[in-house]
């Protein structure tokens, strides 16, 4: 589904940006720090809540709640390019390119919502890049499973049903990946661009 459309607010989505024709959309740890930069100003200013991100060598996931019906086309269009500008100061290229943004159905059931949180922060484990969630530095997860400070991310409600205290939400938070937080692999990782 296109961003183009208003979304009702309330309602969180998980959004999908990829680079144009897969290409990479991150060249460096700079790279990143600058995505993650703007992402935050643009949450700021387009009021929308961050739930669970993660930054993959070629997309970003993202799970966001909306204030306003107009807030996601307007967050997802301004940090689109503004990264593209950072792209081009930085690297002197133009550049990544989007592909039409994605947004699922808004997840209205606490089941669907935290199963969306584990699916995005997973999404380095299933690609070969880390053996365990919480060695990838560029997702949610280090915040929602073990309780870093990520000052970008606005806890939901579900997540909050989890436990009374922090602690207690993080362990139940941790519990639900079961052995899906590590990957099964016992070879080498794979060689990508995380």
């Amino acid at each position: 589904m296109p961003i183009a459309c208003a979304f009702r607010p309330g309602a969180a989505l998980h959004l999908v940006q990829r680079g144009r024709d897969r290409a990479a959309c991150f060249c460096d740890e700079r790279d990143r720090l600058a995505y993650l930069e703007l992402l935050g100003r643009g949450l700021e200013r387009f009021a929308c809540a961050l739930h669970a991100y993660v930054l993959m060598g070629n997309h970003v996931h993202l799970l966001v709640t909306p204030a306003r019906a107009e807030s996601v086309a307007r967050l997802m269009r301004a940090l689109g390019s503004r990264y593209a500008r950072h792209l081009a100061d930085a690297h002197g290229a133009e550049g990544p390119g989007w592909d039409e943004h994605a947004a699922s159905p808004p997840l209205y059931a606490r089941r669907q919502l935290l199963g969306c949180m584990r699916y995005i922060e997973l999404n380095p484990v299933r690609a070969g890049i880390v053996r365990r969630a919480g060695d990838f530095r560029w997702s949610s997860y280090r915040a929602n499973a073990l309780g870093r400070a990520d000052p970008l991310l606005t806890p939901h409600g579900a997540y909050c049903a989890l436990g009374r205290s922090a602690a207690a939400r993080c362990a139940a938070y941790r519990a639900s990946f079961g052995r899906a937080a590590q990957s099964p692999r016992s070879g080498p990782r794979r060689k990508a661009s995380a």
